[in-house]
């Protein structure tokens, strides 16, 4: 039996038996049906008997044939904006591969600070740290901010996605993802599922929550666990490049052979630049993060810093938008079906019922809600099915309100490193093909873990000082 075979055995063995159980009380048939292909999806993209883009079409072609979804809601997540931010984000990734802005960037970061793999590291972390309070989409903070001028460092030294990939490219693609998923944690502002904390735990607990409130709770931890990061990755993703000595006068040399900026160059620099200003502003402009990088991608192709063709010979945009817009269309048809809602129903009573003190109470509810993320791929989808009622049973348990709202709320966005689909940022840097899908959720499972441990132990002596209970 070939490996292919083997694996489409245990994907479809998986829906189906799961198919075949009775449905447990309190849910309704379809909503089984639906978790059993969503679970055979999930399966599907860890095991790829085939591609994960045909896999997800696969997954909602069946949805549609057996009326677990009509086929406006098969398709629904294909007019996701967060799938077309994604979209938008590798058009503006090829614009800086294609104009040479990118490569004059890295080299520029390299000329001040590329000493080693770690340093690069660190200034991709404090890059973020610096920008996240004002840009509120993750997704392009990530993916349209980020990953251009991660990818253009990984180019400069040679470090593609196949046999080089692990020079430097592999290490630093996650660097960049994970600490994306720190930042979320620690402002309010910085992704855009946290205000809906604010708002959720005014109406169910009567609790407000500040910007300064959170920021204080969150710094602490968060600087932590900022820090680490690119420690954690140098020992669980080595790259080889661990010390680059001749980096200075191997940038200086590249910076004097492309000479001055080109014009396509200084429109992609002013487009850049446009994105920054206008997502950074977002909250008093109203203008959505979606339709400025839609703007981004106009713009360029008026001035021809993409063509039509370059748009279209984008595999990794629309291989990402097929497996994460069919992803999107099952995870959202699975909350709204009632099933998210009966799991943390059943969370909750069982938690309730062991007579556990609130301290216990408190961690085992929060590991269950931050763990659960492997079967959202929305930060904002997930706070919207499971906050409220979350922070409802960790309350009634004795936990004090506005501990519970404002760790939940961190908590929201901590699992963001589990998989590839965490966040919208994860299809563009997992999309660039220099870690393997393994690797990739066994670090995440790693720097996820150490995470919740930085925010449970140090977070929770830091959250007594400052006297949350």
């Amino acid at each position: 039996m070939n490996k292919q075979v083997r694996n489409w055995i245990i994907v479809l063995g998986l829906g189906l038996i799961i198919w075949m159980i009775p449905t447990p009380e309190g849910l309704t048939p379809n909503a089984w049906r639906l978790f059993a292909i969503f679970a055979a999806t999930i399966a599907g993209f860890i095991l790829q008997p085939i591609p994960m883009g045909a896999v997800a079409f696969i997954a909602l072609t069946f949805c549609a044939i057996t009326g677990v979804l009509k086929v406006g809601q098969a398709l629904l997540g294909f007019g996701d904006s967060t799938i077309w931010l994604i979209v938008c984000a590798f058009f503006l990734s090829r614009a800086f591969i294609k104009t040479g802005f990118g490569r004059r960037i890295a080299f520029v970061i390299i000329k001040y600070i590329g000493r080693s793999a770690v340093s690069l590291g660190y200034s991709i972390a404090l890059s973020e740290l610096v920008i996240s309070p004002a840009m509120p989409s993750a997704t392009a903070r990530g993916g349209g901010v980020f990953y251009p001028i991660v990818q253009s460092l990984c180019n400069a030294f040679d470090s593609e996605p196949g046999p080089t990939a692990g020079r430097i490219g592999k290490y630093l693609m996650q660097v960049g993802y994970h600490t994306d998923a720190v930042t979320c944690m620690m402002f309010l502002t910085s992704m855009a599922g946290n205000p809906l904390c604010v708002g959720l735990a005014k109406s169910t607990l009567g609790v407000e929550i500040t910007w300064m409130g959170w920021c204080i709770a969150a710094i602490v931890p968060g600087l932590i666990s900022l820090f680490l990061v690119p420690l954690v990755l140098l020992k669980i993703a080595p790259p080889e490049l661990k010390s680059i000595p001749g980096a200075r006068n191997l940038a200086i040399e590249e910076l004097g052979k492309m000479g001055p900026m080109s014009f396509q160059e200084k429109v992609l620099a002013f487009v850049f630049v446009m994105c920054l200003i206008l997502w950074a502003t977002g909250s008093w402009t109203k203008l959505n993060a979606t339709a400025i990088a839609m703007l981004a991608v106009a713009v360029m192709l008026l001035t021809n810093v993409l063509t039509w063709k370059d748009v279209l010979t984008e595999k990794g945009a629309w291989d990402a938008m097929f497996w994460m817009g069919g992803l999107v269309a099952l995870a959202t048809a699975l909350a709204k079906s009632g099933f998210i809602a009966w799991i943390a129903k059943l969370i909750g009573t069982a938690v309730g019922s062991a007579g556990l003190g609130w301290v216990t109470s408190f961690i085992v509810i929060t590991l269950l809600y931050t763990y659960s993320h492997y079967c959202f791929a929305s930060v904002t989808a997930r706070i919207s099915a499971m906050y409220a009622a979350f922070i409802a049973v960790a309350a009634a348990c004795g936990a004090p309100a506005l501990l519970v709202a404002l760790a939940f709320g961190f908590f929201a966005n901590c699992p963001i490193s589990l998989t590839h689909y965490g966040n919208g940022c994860g299809p563009v840097y997992f999309g660039a093909g220099y870690v393997s899908q393994n690797e990739w959720w066994r670090n995440g499972f790693i720097v996820c873990t150490i995470n919740v441990v930085i925010w449970l132990t140090i977070g929770f002596f830091w959250w007594k000082c400052i006297g949350l209970f």
